[in-house]
């Protein structure tokens, strides 16, 4: 037979279709994240001291920059400005230590307070209980056929002390780190800079980190500010309550407020548990969280929007899945730095046209109208 004048090469059956090339691509990205995410989990030891300590040295480069117009030289202001962070940790410490070290000693009697004021609460609900504890009985066997697991583990206070060691190291070298990155001054912006091909990129690479570090200097300026009000309501609003130690509580409040969503209510549950033990009449249980509830919900839906809100303007529904995710990946630590970094996130996709996209999936909703409409006015 003829071979047709015009056959097709045989390699283009070998060529790789699109829809080939776009799942490669998807299980790579996929592969990518899973190791992104694998690696700052079992990293968490080493990468959260050194996050913690680039965000204070963002917070406090103003600081260092007004102390350098002073003429001090950035070893002297990085020594003061850490120097000034370790002594209000521990003051706040000490502040900490002597109410608990009361309840401590006095917990046997506090248990015994606490169960009797709890009887009294559960009195409409001993029915129920009753009722409970008969169906545990006749669900529960004595058969010697029958295995009984018994679970043992540490107390409380065995693996605090495991952990402590730990946690004291991290805390050093994050205070280390910082040190030396106020000392360096503005080294890194200027390393950036350098290693940037030309202008142009040498331009927006310092203008990206300026306003990184603006943006989050100001934001947990702010929130350092909105949290120190907050610290200070509480212990007016607890010492006209009559509760005890009216200071440790606003300083409660100011610590877990940088928490979002779970520190209000931590500081919510402490205060209804020690008005459960301070009070006789057990209404004051609902009352004092009721009040402190209150103080936290005016701050949280009204002051800090207002102050806040308005230069962030952030997605509330990709705040929350943010940090949710990082209070997976690193407990409390990771809550506290997940809206700072999604701040950084969000900054960067605004000067990288690339990522224009994204920014605008993580502003908050008509974000992206109000900046056409400010683009088309600037112009």
């Amino acid at each position: 037979m003829a071979q047709p004048k015009h056959a097709p090469p045989a390699t283009r059956a070998t060529e790789p279709k699109p829809a080939s090339n776009a799942l490669w691509k998807w299980i790579g990205v996929g592969l990518f994240i899973y190791a992104s995410i694998f690696a700052l989990s079992q990293g968490r030891d080493f990468l959260v001291p050194i996050v913690l300590a680039f965000l204070l040295s963002m917070v406090f480069a103003p600081i260092r920059r007004l102390l350098d117009r002073w003429h001090l030289p950035p070893v002297l202001s990085s020594f003061l400005i850490v120097g000034t962070l370790l002594l209000g940790f521990l003051s706040t410490v000490a502040a900490l230590a002597m109410p608990a070290t009361g309840w401590i000693e006095n917990a046997s009697r506090i248990e015994q307070r606490v169960q009797k004021q709890l009887q009294e609460i559960s009195g409409p609900f001993s029915g129920i209980f009753e009722a409970n504890e008969r169906l545990q009985s006749m669900t529960r066997t004595d058969s010697p056929n029958v295995q009984t697991v018994e679970i043992q583990g540490d107390s409380a206070a065995a693996r605090a002390l495991l952990v402590a060691p730990s946690v004291l190291a991290q805390f050093v070298f994050t205070l280390v780190l910082l040190l030396f990155l106020l000392a360096s001054g503005d080294m890194f912006y200027e390393k950036l800079v350098h290693v940037m091909p030309n202008f142009r990129d040498k331009r927006r690479a310092a203008q990206i980190a300026r306003d990184i570090e603006r943006k989050l200097s100001r934001y947990l300026l702010t929130i350092t500010l909105i949290n120190a009000g907050l610290g200070v309501a509480v212990t007016l609003v607890m010492w006209a309550l009559g509760m005890p130690y009216p200071g440790v509580f606003g300083v409660i409040a100011f610590l877990f407020n940088f928490i979002p969503y779970l520190g209000a209510l931590g500081g919510i549950a402490i205060a209804a548990m020690v008005a459960l033990v301070t009070f006789d009449w057990v209404g004051w249980a609902l009352i004092v969280p009721g009040v402190y509830f209150a103080l936290t919900t005016l701050e949280g839906q009204i002051i800090t929007p207002y102050f806040v809100g308005r230069s962030l303007r952030l997605n509330t529904v990709v705040v929350f899945v943010t940090v949710t995710f990082w209070a997976w990946l690193w407990s409390a630590v990771g809550m506290i730095v997940a809206l700072p970094l999604l701040v950084a996130v969000k900054t960067l996709c605004e000067h990288i046209e690339a990522l224009h996209n994204l920014g605008d999936f993580l502003s908050e909703r008509h974000a992206e109208l109000d900046d056409l409409k400010k683009d088309r006015q600037e112009h």
